[in-house]
């Protein structure tokens, strides 16, 4: 991962949005800082789309996509897209499976859950899953005291072993059937609502992210960037980003935000 002052002028000119994963990229510490939604603001005001690319659940994305200054957003790890429509005020609305799907895997994931939380102590379903509709979020570190990396290994073996798809965040384990990614939706949403190819995708857009489930954004996009806190996943990696910030979390993204704006503006 090269320094963030490394990406070129040319190609920092040429992004038309920032793609970005939410918890500890945006957030710090669990919360969400003025400074960082600010960040937000300021490039939408700059006519950059803002998208953020999530494990969070269905339930949370309704409310981003209302209310913060976002463009649409990708859920429960690229399981759908919302987009808010402020002039129709219509919610748009697009899963990667049909209802009928999502209710009979809703059930099976709830067995999933019970399984896994009373197999690995101290793993407990996360406090968000309520809101869900296509994933299990077991928490290892956000509510609950952090569990050893061999407790979350665990976790992602117990999902696999029930035919689950599992990525780690930097805070949950987030499992679900099929094979939709967070690449995979975002591509879906980005033709459908934007048309914008998968070409111009990857290079006129940057992804900022922090944790292993951002890895197919990574290996996606040749100006990924990642906020200094992913050094704590870098040997868990499969893509690193191309670029690391100096500052960690919501204060990497606020560097990010300032340093593709410093291009804009000249």
């Amino acid at each position: 991962m090269l320094p963030l002052a490394d990406f070129p002028v040319a190609a920092r000119c040429r992004v038309r949005g920032v793609l970005c994963d939410i918890d500890d990229t945006l957030t710090t510490g669990g919360r969400l800082t003025a400074p960082a939604y600010e960040a937000m603001e300021r490039l939408q005001r700059a006519g950059l789309l803002v998208i953020p690319i999530t494990g969070r659940p269905a339930g949370w994305c309704d409310h981003i996509a209302r209310m913060w200054p976002v463009d649409a957003v990708v859920g429960e790890n690229g399981a759908f897209y919302f987009r808010y429509d402020h002039a129709g005020h219509a919610m748009q609305r697009h899963f990667a499976d049909d209802p009928a799907t999502r209710s009979q895997n809703r059930a099976r994931l709830i067995q999933i859950g019970a399984h896994i939380v009373e197999a690995v102590p101290g793993a407990k379903l996360a406090a968000d899953q309520h809101y869900r509709e296509t994933d299990l979020a077991i928490d290892y570190c956000e509510d609950v005291p952090r569990l050893a990396p061999a407790a979350v290994r665990q976790i992602v073996t117990l999902m696999q072993q029930e035919g689950l798809t599992a990525k780690v965040s930097s805070i949950h384990v987030n499992g679900w059937f099929g094979g939709h990614d967070k690449l995979s939706m975002t591509k879906t949403l980005m033709h459908a609502c934007f048309g914008i190819g998968a070409d111009a995708l990857k290079t006129e857009f940057v992804f900022a992210g922090d944790s292993p489930n951002d890895a197919p954004m990574f290996a996606f996009f040749p100006n990924a960037v990642g906020v200094a806190n992913i050094a704590a996943f870098s040997d868990q990696l499969p893509a690193l980003p191309a670029y690391i910030t100096t500052a960690a979390s919501g204060a990497g993204f606020c560097e990010l935000a300032d340093f593709l704006l410093t291009a804009h503006q000249t």
